[in-house]
């Protein structure tokens, strides 16, 4: 049986090299598009703003503490702490949408409360840091901000909802105690821990410090005279930092860390790049798919639009960073950006296998309600988006 599998496959590649249309403007052109496309995230986004992201990924995996996080998600916990941290916790955690399900899962199943739980589930993918800086610098400031306030508010809604509709479920289950995590052991202060941070979190803010407009001469234009002065200063700093405050088994396991993640996002990021522009193209030029159809799916604000972009959103697999690029194909050929945030808010925090996932650890019901709260937030939050910035 499993040679029939690969004589198909041989026989379906062959058949696809046979009738590829290189003969078609839009075949040929839609390839263009796909390495035009890659080619310039390769020049303007890699080198300055990926590759310093994954080193503070990393350092966020090694030097931040899952322990020192989850232990406010106790059902004894204090209440507001627990929302406070679970809705922060993909900037403190740097989780994607696959790490976060045994993650949420285990927590669960020790004695973290439903609504914590929830919370924690939809903050760890929806604002991992590389996503936010990535929509930031590729999709702009607006989406990024929204993206970032909108991932922290639904968290917590999302939660709270979750909690009180099934509150007599979660009192009858009660947990009997908090995370047995034992003490958390620091090797240094937290202050040093802070600086360490800033130095490389400053780097990456200056060193992608955007032009100020024509006729701009205030502070912005200031910083972006002296932008690599600062951001040299910040790496320089950074050196001394490893140097005095690190051991050699530390740095070790920080830039293996950072190469995990390289490994895992970089492929898959710059695949979903060439897929996006050889079937969306870049922005003011066409893909494979015609413009005309993105814009009567997803153009404008309507209610339509913004609940069509989410609920396909909800049930596509992304992986880590690449609805960015395919986002930006979408909003070339004529994307509201309402359905863009609409997509940003439901699409990483969920998918089909997901949600399978999620099924086996609370039940069909509870993921049901989850699935419904999350697009019907995200549809909501698309229309006010889109009326607020044209």
């Amino acid at each position: 049986m499993k040679e029939w599998k690969k004589f198909l496959y041989i026989v379906a590649a062959f058949l696809a090299c046979f009738y590829l249309p290189i003969e078609k403007i839009r075949f040929s052109n839609a390839i263009f598009e796909a390495l035009a496309l890659v080619k310039w995230y390769a020049r303007e986004h890699v080198l300055l703003c990926l590759v310093p992201a994954f080193f503070i990924a990393g350092a966020i995996s090694v030097f931040v503490s899952q322990a020192s996080v989850m232990k406010y998600f106790g059902a004894r916990a204090n209440k507001f702490l627990s929302y406070s941290v679970a809705s922060i916790s993909g900037t403190i955690l740097a989780v994607c949408s696959c790490t976060v399900l045994p993650l949420f899962s285990g927590i669960y199943k020790r004695g973290a409360g439903l609504g914590p739980a929830v919370a924690f589930l939809y903050s760890g993918p929806a604002i991992n840091v590389l996503a936010i800086i990535l929509t930031a610098r590729i999709l702009g400031w607006q989406l990024g901000l929204a993206r970032a306030i909108g991932a922290v508010v639904f968290s917590v809604i999302i939660g709270l909802l979750m909690h009180l509709i099934f509150l007599k479920e979660e009192r009858a289950r009660h947990a009997s105690g908090d995370f047995n995590i034992g003490e958390v052991k620091e090797t240094r202060s937290l202050g040093k821990t802070v600086l360490y941070f800033v130095s490389m979190i400053a780097f990456l803010v200056f060193a992608n410090w955007a032009k100020p407009l024509e006729g701009d001469h205030g502070l912005w234009s200031l910083i972006y005279q002296y932008k690599w002065w600062i951001a040299g200063l910040s790496l320089a700093s950074l050196a001394v930092m490893l140097i005095k405050w690190f051991k050699k088994e530390e740095l070790k396991e920080w830039t293996g860390a950072t190469w995990g993640f390289a490994l895992q996002i970089l492929p898959l990021l710059l695949g979903g790049v060439l897929v996006s522009g050889f079937l969306l193209g870049r922005v003011g030029h066409e893909g494979v798919i015609p413009s005309r159809f993105v814009a009567a799916l997803v153009g404008g604000n309507s209610l339509w639009a913004n609940f069509f972009s989410s609920i396909v959103a909800a049930f596509m697999y992304f992986a880590t960073l690449t609805e960015v690029p395919i986002l930006q194909g979408l909003i070339g050929s004529g994307m509201g950006k309402g359905p863009a945030l609409a997509l940003l808010l439901a699409g990483p925090a969920l998918s089909l296998p997901s949600m399978l996932v999620i099924r086996q650890v609370i039940g069909t019901k509870k993921t049901i309600i989850y699935v419904s709260l999350v697009v019907v937030m995200a549809t909501i939050s698309g229309m006010i988006f889109g009326t607020i910035v044209k």
